[in-house]
């Protein structure tokens, strides 16, 4: 972290960080109800809306009017992911996580609001407007949902255990996902692929799920993370990277309650070695 930015300033930057959650929830809400928002498509494959591109428009003018000395990555900014690992003060911003759940008219949506100091998140929000869940955390400080604290399900075994992941949108990179799901969904109660990183990342925190796995993009996880492990969840990599910082690195994340994360991690690296599918997809 900058030396000069102490806890307090984190909290003033975590308060407003909850504002503009809010606000961005309130504009999700609006754009759904009227339904007058744009659907287009990167890369031919990953759906965007013009609600995506509005709020991240608004959130980084604001974050840049509020913290003008401070740095922001986000998923439609196009900024480099590079910046991330060296920079001192950075917020990373998704500023609709589940864009294809709310096109459709699904609940799982949040906006996800992470600040991080030379790699280490300090700060995260998830809010969830149609849920009506807000999810926020400050380093040492411990995990709140709706201003109450949470901590993870404390589950002992993975055979009750509740497991979400998600699938990439490049289809010809389906394989190694399956085979994944193939090797745990035998020994766990259920998988859930509800369609928001953030969320199910969060839902482990609150202990209404008890772990998840995927690789994502690092606007995903940017804020869940930290609220995950504020809530006492176990947070690994099935692959860990020599090159990349531990919170910075988007491949492979297994996050859950402390207990069966061994099982977990298990029984993904079983998945992998035993078919002969690559790493880290």
């Amino acid at each position: 972290m900058k030396p000069d930015l102490s806890p307090q300033e984190v909290q003033t930057r975590l308060k407003f960080a909850e504002k503009l959650a809010l606000e961005a929830g309130r504009m999700m809400l609006k754009a759904r109800n009227s339904g007058r928002f744009e659907r287009d498509y990167k890369a031919h494959q990953e759906l965007v809306t013009s609600s995506d591109q509005e709020i991240d428009d608004w959130v980084c003018s604001r974050l840049q009017e509020a913290f003008p000395e401070d740095q922001v990555l986000s998923e439609e900014g196009a900024s480099n992911t590079q910046q991330a690992q060296e920079a001192e003060a950075l917020w990373i911003l998704d500023p609709i996580d589940g864009t294809v759940n709310f096109a459709h008219g699904q609940p799982h949506v949040a906006i996800s609001l992470g600040f991080y100091g030379l790699g280490i998140p300090q700060l995260g929000v998830v809010h969830s407007p149609f849920l009506q869940e807000t999810f926020v955390a400050q380093r040492g400080y411990g995990a709140l949902r709706n201003n109450q604290p949470i901590r993870v399900s404390g589950l002992q075994d993975l055979r009750p255990a509740l497991i979400a992941s998600g699938f990439p949108y490049d289809k010809s990179q389906l394989e190694t996902p399956i085979r994944r799901l193939e090797a745990i969904l035998p020994h766990c109660q259920d998988l859930r692929r509800c369609g928001s990183a953030a969320l199910d990342i969060c839902h482990v925190a609150d202990g209404s799920l008890d772990g998840y796995y995927e690789s994502l993009s690092l606007w995903d996880f940017a804020a869940a993370v930290l609220i995950a492990e504020e809530a006492g969840a176990q947070l690994s990599h099935l692959y860990p990277s020599e090159d990349t910082s531990f919170y910075l690195d988007t491949r492979d994340w297994v996050i859950s309650t402390p207990a069966i994360h061994p099982s977990l991690l298990e029984l993904l690296w079983q998945a992998d070695h035993q078919t002969g599918s690559p790493k880290g997809v």
